[in-house]
């Protein structure tokens, strides 16, 4: 019981000592406001709390662990994704072609002026439809020479074998028959002469002359006869054959002629489509000069470009279907089936080397040409045709 005063004592002085700090702490803090008039109150700091820290780092690490494993999935699912799309983008391989049609280029076979082009661009023509009107007075003159040419030779034949006129036959007669009665006078007088020699009333040299006299007589009279003869019979056989050849060359000459002219005149020589128009009328064109081209639409194909890779799937007599994106719509593609009917290799510079030994062997390039089922008109020469085909290794056909 002596003890309890002193116990109160030692609490009194703690209560004491605690009320001076607390004063003196209170009189530290109270010193900066009087300097600073406006200064907030200062706020009490919250006892630190060690156990709750931890609990909010750890929250955070599960946090990032978590987030973290989900850009993990979702970067799986996107690469699998990726790899689908492209493995499936691999099944189909494009190959893009190039309609194209028969060409035929008009050239002028000889020289002229143009007079009137009879077609415009796109216009259809039928053959044997004359194109283009070409004006060449040189044509003109030559077949007016000819003409004249084949007058003379013609009559030269006449001439030959209708032979000599009626007139000319009976000048040939009475010719004949005067120098047979000259000679039947001198064959008489050689006779009366030649008993007066043998009696010895005449010379022998009249005798002699009257006998020359008989035998010149008798020569002209054959000559005479001679002539009578071809008059009757007409010109010799070789005559009649050189004058039907005369004839027949002016008669060539004539139809050349009057086949340049025409050619001057150019026909069509296919029924197709009017492609281009080069020249224009009133010009002066040459011989060999392309003047238009045509275009035959039932002739037409497509030129696909394909490595040996895939070569099997366009064997000679193989349908494929490919698309014409120039005639097709958004909501209609227009497709035709197309048959193969040549392949051929193309140069070197279409073959793809390998570097080394591991990239595999040379891969050669074949130019593919197959004709439309039936031919459309709409169709024109460039126009892209797409083909879709699947790949097909080579390794995986062989046995």
């Amino acid at each position: 019981m002596s003890e309890l005063p002193n116990e109160s004592n030692d609490s009194n002085q703690s209560d004491d000592s605690t009320e001076l700090a607390t004063s003196q702490d209170s009189q530290y803090s109270a010193k900066p406001a009087e300097n600073t008039p406006d200064a907030e109150p200062v706020q009490p700091t919250p006892p630190y709390n060690r156990g709750n820290a931890n609990a909010d780092k750890s929250a955070r690490v599960k946090k990032a662990l978590l987030a973290g494993l989900a850009l993990i999935v979702l970067a799986v699912i996107a690469y699998g994704l990726y790899k689908s799309n492209q493995q499936s983008e691999l099944e189909i391989i494009t190959l893009q072609g190039q309609m194209q049609m028969q060409q035929t280029s008009i050239a002028a076979k000889v020289p002229g002026r143009i007079a009137q082009i009879m077609v415009t661009e796109g216009d259809t023509v039928t053959a044997g439809q004359q194109l283009v009107e070409m004006d060449s007075p040189e044509i003109n003159a030559k077949i007016n020479q000819a003409r004249a040419g084949k007058q003379i030779a013609q009559s030269q034949l006449d001439k030959a074998e209708n032979g000599a006129r009626p007139q000319e036959i009976a000048q040939a007669k009475a010719a004949w028959q005067a120098n047979k009665a000259a000679s039947d006078l001198a064959k008489n007088t050689y006779q009366r002469v030649n008993r007066l020699y043998e009696e010895g009333l005449m010379a022998r040299q009249k005798r002699d002359e009257a006998y020359a006299q008989y035998l010149a007589t008798e020569d002209q009279t054959e000559a005479a006869r001679l002539q009578y003869d071809l008059a009757l019979e007409g010109a010799r056989s070789e005559d009649k054959s050189a004058a039907t050849a005369q004839v027949a060359q002016v008669d060539a000459q004539l139809d050349e002629a009057l086949v340049a002219k025409e050619e001057a005149n150019l026909k069509s020589p296919i029924a197709g489509i009017v492609d281009n128009v080069i020249v224009s009328a009133g010009e002066v064109i040459g011989q060999g000069v392309p003047l238009l081209t045509l275009v035959d639409t039932n002739d037409q194909w497509v030129v696909l470009n394909v490595t040996e890779s895939y070569l099997n799937q366009f064997a000679i007599g193989q349908t494929f279907i490919g698309t014409i994106p120039a005639l097709s719509s958004a909501d209609k593609p227009y497709s035709k089936q197309f048959t193969v009917y040549a392949t051929s290799t193309l140069s070197d510079f279409a073959t793809w080397r390998p570097t080394n030994n591991d990239d595999g062997f040379d891969v050669r390039t074949f130019e593919v040409k197959a004709r439309p089922s039936t031919p459309d008109t709409r169709i024109r020469s460039g126009m892209s045709v797409i083909v879709r085909i699947n790949p097909t290794p080579i390794n995986q056909n062989q046995e």
